[in-house]
């Protein structure tokens, strides 16, 4: 009888065991479970204190270890505020490299003008066709001048003397440079009126293009910073634009200069 007796509780705590496990699994309202811990304990102590009471801390630190999960990624996106980055520098650099850029195409432009004295850069920009190829005339030949009113352009190979004197005689320039042995001698003619108007009016409008490149750099720059938004103080954005502009004037007037110091050149000779 005894050993029936001791058979019938083992069934009845493996059963008990067995109804609570499966409860648990199913559950899946964790915080229920932990709560209602003290009377699962209490069954423990007096049926199965070995099984239960495991299981219960399981839950219990399991649910710990949620919350402390969901606190690391509430801090986590806390900490991900946007970070105020100067971007001062790189726009101040690109604005005054395209604004450079336009200074040196516009010195290119002003060289290709004629005026009544000789210059060292005045036939770079003239393309002449030998060997069945196109090449700058300063590749071919050395440009030097000889007095204000006198230019030698000396030949790298003697072969293409008559393809240099070619190229400059259908240059605009309204030259006829003479052989002189191995080199060429042009004599610069004096300006007509015609063309002095006609070069002032080209140096204008070139004034002008560079200009308008200088303020469409300007304006790049300023877009940048108002695209930055948030990102970049507002202290810092108005200094910015303020440097910006300065730049912007600097530039402006360093073009405008050259275009008065051209103009000057071509009607006094």
């Amino acid at each position: 009888m005894a050993m029936y007796l001791r058979r019938a509780f083992s069934y009845r705590n493996v059963g008990l065991v067995r109804s609570r496990s499966s409860s648990i699994v199913q559950s899946r309202n964790f915080s229920n479970i932990v709560c209602n811990s003290s009377s699962i304990l209490c069954d423990s102590q007096s049926h199965n204190p070995a099984i239960v009471p495991g299981v219960v801390d399981f839950l219990r630190e399991s649910r710990r270890g949620f919350a402390k999960g969901r606190k690391s990624r509430d801090d986590s996106g806390s900490s991900s505020d946007d970070v105020a980055v100067d971007i001062g520098p790189a726009v101040k650099e690109n604005a005054s490299a395209q604004m450079d850029a336009a200074i040196v195409a516009l010195s290119r432009e002003l060289t290709k003008i004629r005026t009544g004295r000789a210059s060292h850069g005045m036939l770079d920009h003239i393309i002449v066709e030998t060997g069945g190829a196109k090449i700058p005339l300063n590749r071919l030949a050395l440009v030097s001048v000889l007095d204000s009113k006198t230019l030698s352009i000396n030949p790298y190979d003697p072969n293409t003397l008559k393809a240099l004197q070619k190229a400059i005689v259908s240059s605009p320039f309204g030259l006829n440079p003479k052989e002189d042995g191995e080199r060429l001698i042009a004599a610069i003619p004096p300006l007509t009126q015609e063309h002095i108007k006609a070069m002032c009016k080209v140096i204008s409008k070139s004034s002008e293009d560079v200009k308008q490149s200088i303020r469409r750099a300007r304006q790049k720059a300023l877009d940048t910073i108002k695209k930055a938004g948030s990102n970049f103080p507002k202290d810092s954005a108005k200094r910015l634009e303020k440097e910006i502009d300065e730049l912007t004037k600097k530039f402006v007037k360093s073009a405008e200069d050259m275009c008065k110091a051209k103009e000057k050149e071509i009607t006094q000779g």
